[in-house]
């Protein structure tokens, strides 16, 4: 029986040129760091703080772990820095230059959904703390409070596409993975949900995948997504609704 269906964002529910966004975002955040790190430095430590996430096993949040790489030899400026981080994600992130649209019959899904009684869950990759998660989900129109749970960097200890972000997931809203479905684009970073025990529903609205994710090991680049078994579910986001209605009535396809 289905009782939650978890949504990935980027490129799932709101849909944009990512390589551009991070173009925009590391200028933006230059400022903010200007008199802690030159620019190539800064730019550094965010991407090697951020891909150390897939070697987390737990024993922290995902926010300790960034910033303990990114602050790598100034381990004692951390609560400072931090500071830096939120103070960016508060002022400047919402003046990012990203255009964004969303996929045909997003608002119209998300209601039915609503109506199900079923946990809704953003499964967003956790690399961003909440603040910009939530600024992250109002570019498509969402309210994080319609949400049973979003992830973020404060509130998981792993990544995708770890099966150990999946069972977390799943652990917080409390219901089993046999009893989920993750939706989102990526057959590596969400379709992995399949190896945890989740029903899956790729979707195809977007136009360009990239399978060297910030998340991938240089295994998984090998070996791709052939690895990962095939969707339950695939197709562009306006059929999850019909996709859920056949999970919840005991059916597979």
């Amino acid at each position: 029986m289905l009782k939650a269906v978890l949504l990935d964002l980027d490129n799932t529910l709101i849909l944009f040129d990512e390589l551009n966004y991070y173009t925009a975002y590391f200028e933006k955040l230059n400022h903010y760091f200007a008199d802690e790190f030159d620019p190539d430095d800064l730019r550094e430590r965010v991407i090697s703080g951020t891909m150390a996430l897939r070697h987390n096993r737990g024993l922290k949040n995902n926010l300790q772990h960034f910033l303990d790489v990114f602050a790598y030899e100034r381990e004692a400026d951390i609560p400072r820095l931090w500071e830096r981080f939120k103070a960016f994600y508060q002022e400047a992130y919402d003046d990012i230059a990203v255009a964004v649209d969303v996929p045909e019959g997003l608002h119209p899904v998300i209601a039915q959904l609503r109506q199900t009684g079923l946990k809704l869950v953003i499964a967003s990759n956790p690399i961003f703390p909440v603040i910009a998660q939530e600024k992250r989900m109002r570019w498509g129109g969402l309210d994080p409070a319609w949400f049973d749970l979003f992830t973020h960097i404060e509130n998981m200890c792993f990544v995708k596409p770890t099966v150990d972000y999946f069972k977390q997931t799943c652990d917080l809203i409390g219901e089993a993975p046999a009893e989920c479905l993750m939706v989102g684009n990526d057959p590596v970073n969400d379709m992995s949900a399949a190896q945890a025990g989740l029903k899956t529903y790729r979707t195809t609205d977007a136009e360009v995948i990239d399978y060297a994710a910030l998340t991938l090991t240089d295994e998984q680049r090998q070996k791709g997504p052939r690895e990962i078994p095939d969707p339950d579910f695939e197709g562009p986001f306006a059929g999850v609704a019909s996709a859920v209605l056949t999970l919840v009535n005991g059916h597979t396809q």
